[in-house]
């Protein structure tokens, strides 16, 4: 019997699907279907799940098993400057991950310009920027704060611009192309680059270290999925520069999605299964939202309510409670899902307890405010009449006090389903999905899919409130 368990877990251990991860940009969604395909046997694909530093911590937790990275960002953004190889491969392995070898190309950073406007400006170099300290320069947020990338590039070129924003990366081409930025960050395989007829700066002073493409992946992943750890292997050596930038054109500049491109890199010439249709997404991603929406929103009345009672009986412990909450309420929505990430890894978990905290503070408040704002005199009767606090509370205060409680929990439900947009970048999906998928390849129709749902969904929210204080607020208090 206890053999039988045994044997149990461990099937089910190994049946486990393997899970690829990709950053929130093109070429990396493309790598990891790439991975996803090889490996087929149901490999899951969780796409776009933000930069660097998100990816490398859920792979170091076990949230996903791997995903493609690039030895430059590697050595300076998690190995502290290694270089050599087998040096970066070895510091890995004491940290329980792996690396494949190289892909086949180098996708390095440089710096871009509209091919007119640099040479009307005479400009060749990374060292000609010094002549020009007017541009107007737009760099991805990653790129700001990476060691290789902004900082370092002032400081070794000694640029004097002073005018640098952050932005999106695709979002920084179309910027480019208006006309509304001088530069911008680029990666050498985008294939925005032809497109946009830009003029890639040299890099006269050799900062910027190749950014060999791999797969780094969980160094256990070779004794629980053998097979998928060989299939990544298939893929060392495949991609040359310029095969890769053809990808990324048929996904940036044809609006082919990436499972395509990377069914027809594996197997030309063979019929792609049937994609979802649009409907069946909607489906999918409507799914996904509700959940986040409703287990987060539950959570937050059960807590909500009742710290709002306490908050009214019990002056001090009340003050401490509001401005608790509302200091919660003050940190930017993007910085507290990634807050939760260490905590509680990728996917759902991180983004219900972020949109809990964020739903926490209209309904403490209201909670609160209807409760303190109830006439002396109504109190004084219901104590008149002998009723025990706890009647009181439910028969005479929670009535008097529900047209302002519900409408407290109304705004969080209306602010939570557009906040729950923002936990795609963390692998939450929902609505965000498609709106984040759609910046990435230009693509209205596929932003507009995820946010009119999420607008009506929204009103619809707000409708059924309305519907609830109907039923359950006092006719006499309407």
């Amino acid at each position: 019997m206890k053999g039988a368990l045994i044997l149990l877990v461990c099937t089910q251990v190994s049946a486990a699907p393997v899970v690829v991860g990709s950053k929130k940009f093109t070429e990396s969604v493309i790598l990891g279907e790439l991975a996803a395909q090889a490996i087929d046997d149901g490999a899951i694909h969780r796409r776009e799940l933000g930069g660097t530093q998100i990816l490398f911590h859920a792979l170091e937790r076990g949230d996903i098993d791997l995903y493609p990275e690039y030895t430059g960002t590697l050595s300076d953004e998690i190995l502290a400057g290694l270089r050599e190889p087998a040096a970066m491969e070895q510091a890995l392995v004491q940290r329980g991950i792996r690396m494949t070898g190289p892909l086949g190309f180098n996708n390095t950073y440089a710096i871009g310009m509209k091919e007119e406007l640099a040479a009307r400006l005479t400009i060749r170099t990374l060292s000609d920027l010094v002549r020009n300290p007017q541009l107007r320069l737009g760099f991805s947020d990653e790129f700001l704060q990476r060691a290789d990338g902004w900082p370092a590039l002032r400081s070794r070129y000694g640029l004097p611009q002073t005018d640098v924003r952050g932005l999106d990366h695709d979002l920084a081409y179309r910027a480019l192309d208006r006309g509304a930025l001088d530069a911008i960050d680029l990666y050498s395989t985008d294939a925005e680059i032809r497109a946009y007829r830009l003029r890639v700066l040299l890099d006269d002073r050799g900062i910027f270290p190749r950014y060999e493409a791999v797969f780094i992946y969980r160094a256990d992943l070779t004794k629980r999925a053998p097979d998928a750890a060989r299939a990544l292997q298939t893929l060392v050596g495949r991609l040359d520069e310029s095969t890769m930038i053809g990808l990324n054109a048929r996904a940036k500049l044809e609006h082919v999605t990436e499972k395509r491109v990377a069914h027809e890199f594996l197997a030309p010439g063979t019929p792609l299964a049937t994609e979802p249709s649009r409907l069946a997404e909607l489906g999918h991603h409507t799914r996904d939202h509700l959940w986040l929406f409703a287990l987060s929103l539950s959570l937050a009345i059960l807590i909500a309510v009742p710290l709002g009672i306490s908050a009214a009986r019990f002056p001090r412990f009340g003050q401490l409670v509001l401005a608790t909450v509302g200091i919660v309420q003050t940190v930017p929505s993007l910085a507290l899902l990634v807050f939760m990430i260490p905590l509680l890894g990728i996917g759902a978990p991180p983004a219900i307890a972020a949109l809990f905290f964020y739903s926490l503070l209209p309904i403490v408040r209201n909670t609160y405010t209807g409760l303190r704002t109830i006439p002396p005199e109504l109190i004084e009767s219901a104590e008149a009449l002998g009723l025990p606090r706890r009647q009181r509370l439910f028969w005479i205060e929670l009535p008097l006090a529900s047209r302002t409680l519900v409408a407290g929990i109304k705004t969080a439900a209306v602010i939570n389903v557009g906040t729950a947009t923002l936990g795609a970048i963390i692998g939450a999906g929902g609505y965000g999905q498609p709106i984040l998928t759609g910046i990435r390849r230009d693509d209205w129709a596929e932003i507009l899919s995820g946010a009119i749902p999420a607008a009506l969904l929204a009103i619809a929210v707000q409708g059924l409130f309305e519907l609830v204080e109907r039923r359950i607020v006092p006719r006499g208090l309407r």
